[in-house]
């Protein structure tokens, strides 16, 4: 309750409402509360508090053998699972100085795109249902579930999915793998052309989207923002780009960019996104055309695997298995960082070694976890079924917010 005085000099009493919001409401996707303080529907300030899943996944990681770490990492974004996967390998990689075979970065690729794509079908699926289209919705996620069928070939597994290994993957892809990404980048494109035409130029998407949770590409930086929220306030700024990994600087890709930094513009951002990613997997699947047939990991016996025939044969192979798999091989002295583009931004590992099983200490850098700061800002002033439709578009995962 508080007190204001008109011009009149009589005393007005004007009486704010106190709404929480979450931790357990159905429109917010995840273990999020917000506490909004309401004028009416109008949102006068909010406060968010994170902490519900807290899993100490750092914490956790610092005390299992760096080949163990992989499952923690999928368990945060578990939108694009495989992205965290392969950019904790790389983190691994990068410390132990191995060259990884072309043939396996293409690979990697296809597997981070398609993984950028069932991201954003998520994000922008929900952002129709949160406006009000259910169609949309049921429409485009059965594609995810394609995608999923592909990993599932893959690796075994669809949501955590643990894919690849430090040195590379785990296995070669199998001709039926393969005839399933060739199908979806046949099949898709025209679907997702049909999902757009639902809602790109619909006048109530757009009347409910723009101007909907603005920020400006200034204010962004300031709060550390990456990927498409900060591409869509007009920075142009994508790690794949600046500090290229799993050899990007050979791909012929466009990064779009908005303007206003609004839902609309995030909507859009990660449409065309999806776009450029289907173009990406193309031209990783014509590289590989012109690699050794049969190569999916780098020689390293000493850090990978090696097949079940040969640890029941082969004595060194037993114990090259033995000394991973209870994590006593020789991890060199080290502090190394390394980024990747996730689903929702910069994806970075800071990893400091002191030669020992484990890792010293690791830090996951979760771009959800910092832009989600600036989520009670986005939406002061705005309506509270704004609030929605902002979280929705930011793509806030829980599984980021704590480590």
């Amino acid at each position: 309750m508080s007190k204001e005085k008109n011009t009149n000099t009589d005393i007005i009493e004007k009486e704010y409402t106190t709404l929480n919001l979450g931790p357990t409401h159905p429109a917010t996707h995840g273990i999020f509360q917000n506490v909004l303080k309401m004028d009416g529907e109008i949102i006068v300030e909010g406060e968010s508090t994170v902490g519900y899943i807290h899993r100490a996944f750092e914490k956790i990681a610092e005390r299992r053998p760096y080949y163990q770490i992989t499952v923690l990492t999928d368990r945060m974004n578990y939108c694009s699972s495989p992205i965290n996967n392969m950019g904790w390998h790389m983190t691994v990689e990068k410390l132990l100085k191995i060259e990884i075979p072309k043939r396996v970065q293409y690979m990697r690729v296809i597997i981070m795109e398609l993984s950028r794509i069932s991201d954003h079908i998520i994000c922008n699926t929900i952002i129709g249902q949160d406006a009000g289209g259910t169609t949309g919705f049921l429409y485009l996620f059965q594609w995810r579930e394609r995608i999923y069928e592909v990993f599932e070939e893959i690796c075994g597994a669809r949501l955590t999915t643990n894919i690849g290994r430090i040195g590379g993957l785990e296995r070669d892809f199998s001709p039926k793998a393969w005839a399933l990404i060739d199908k979806f980048l046949k099949d898709f494109p025209p679907k997702l052309q049909e999902f757009n035409n639902l809602l790109m130029r619909n006048r109530i998407f757009m009347d409910r989207t723009i101007n909907c949770g603005p920020i400006t590409g200034e204010r962004a930086l300031e709060y550390g923002f990456t990927g498409p929220n900060l591409r869509a306030a007009g920075v142009d700024y994508d790690v794949r780009v600046m500090n290229p990994y799993s050899s990007y600087e050979e791909f012929d890709f466009i990064v779009p960019v908005g303007t206003q930094g609004d839902t609309y513009d995030r909507f859009m951002v990660r449409d065309e996104e999806m776009k450029q990613s289907l173009s990406i997997i193309q031209q990783a699947l014509d590289k590989i055309k012109k690699e050794p047939e049969g190569v999916f990991h780098a020689d390293v016996p000493e850090f990978f695997l090696p097949p079940k025939e040969e640890v029941y044969n082969n004595m060194e192979a037993l114990i090259y298995h033995f000394k991973i798999v209870m994590g006593e091989t020789e991890i060199p002295v080290g502090e190394v960082y390394h980024a990747v583009e996730g689903g929702n931004g910069e994806l970075g590992f800071y990893l400091i070694s002191d030669g020992g099983r484990s890792p010293y200490r690791l830090h996951f850098r979760r771009p959800c976890f910092i832009y989600y700061q600036a989520y009670t800002e986005m939406i002061k002033g705005q309506l509270l079924s704004d609030a929605i439709l902002t979280m929705s578009s930011m793509n806030v995962i829980a599984g980021e917010l704590d480590a």
